[in-house]
């Protein structure tokens, strides 16, 4: 399974490695369009490689996915917790009734030791 998982990210660096190779040129982000920056009198302008750019639009979109899918999961938590909190205070309401009965016999055969009640 190891070797899979290592063949895996091989095959994905190689791929991106490709990529980037393929993709040198530079492009000019910019924050605006040139005319709403011209009546705003701001344009923000970054010129970047392209394959920076396509990688940094993959990892944005990992992010915003991890992040809706976290908040997505959020009740699922909240109800992982409440379940966890009650078998947690019913374990220990067992083992208070085990030492308040006193026998540490197993259960069934305490029950049976039991007189019956009518």
């Amino acid at each position: 399974m190891r070797a899979i998982r290592f063949a895996f990210w091989a095959v994905v660096a190689i791929c991106l490695v490709i990529v980037g190779l393929a993709n040198r040129g530079p492009v000019t982000l910019r924050a605006m369009p040139e005319s709403l920056a011209g009546l705003v009198g701001l344009s923000p302008d970054i010129d970047l490689p392209l394959f920076v750019v396509i990688f940094i639009g993959i990892a944005l979109g990992l992010l915003i996915g991890f992040i809706w899918e976290w908040l997505r999961e959020g009740r699922l938590r909240s109800a992982a917790r409440t379940t966890a909190r009650e078998v947690d205070s019913l374990q220990r309401e067992v083992t208070r009734l085990r030492s308040a009965h006193g026998t540490g016999q197993d259960d069934i055969l305490a029950l049976l030791d039991q007189p019956a009640r009518r």
